[in-house]
């Protein structure tokens, strides 16, 4: 089973960096395309990006292109989610999943706790 653990949310101010990781499974690695999913209060979860592991290929939303960058680093176990020009609607719980593209989709069917993304305006 892939086990999935996020780290580094916050709070900060519109315009702020923030890097948030998440320490992936040796199975996920080798296997699956990683990346990021946000919820946001009173809306569903949605795809932020995605990085393939086959050839580190990856996929953005459109909201979030040109100001996030997603990588991962096999030998250290965690794919992690550089968030630059934040904006206030990038407000949510993010969260790390297993997941291919395009369009982006969720390949797991449990999540981790999540770490909050707070951008204050």
């Amino acid at each position: 089973q892939v086990q999935l653990v996020e780290s580094g949310g916050g709070l900060v101010e519109t315009g702020d960096s923030l890097r948030i990781s998440c320490s992936v499974s040796e199975l996920a690695l080798n296997l699956y395309g990683l990346g990021w999913f946000r919820q946001a209060p009173g809306k569903e979860r949605e795809g932020v990006s995605c990085i393939r592991s086959s050839n580190g290929e990856a996929y953005y939303r459109d909201s979030v292109k040109g100001r996030f960058t997603v990588s991962r680093d096999n030998a250290k176990g965690t794919v992690s989610l550089q968030m630059n020009s934040l904006k206030p609607e990038d407000t949510a719980v993010y969260y790390c999943g297993v997941c291919d593209f395009p369009p982006l989709i969720a390949l797991n069917d449990r999540w981790g706790p999540g770490t909050q993304v707070t951008v204050s305006a």
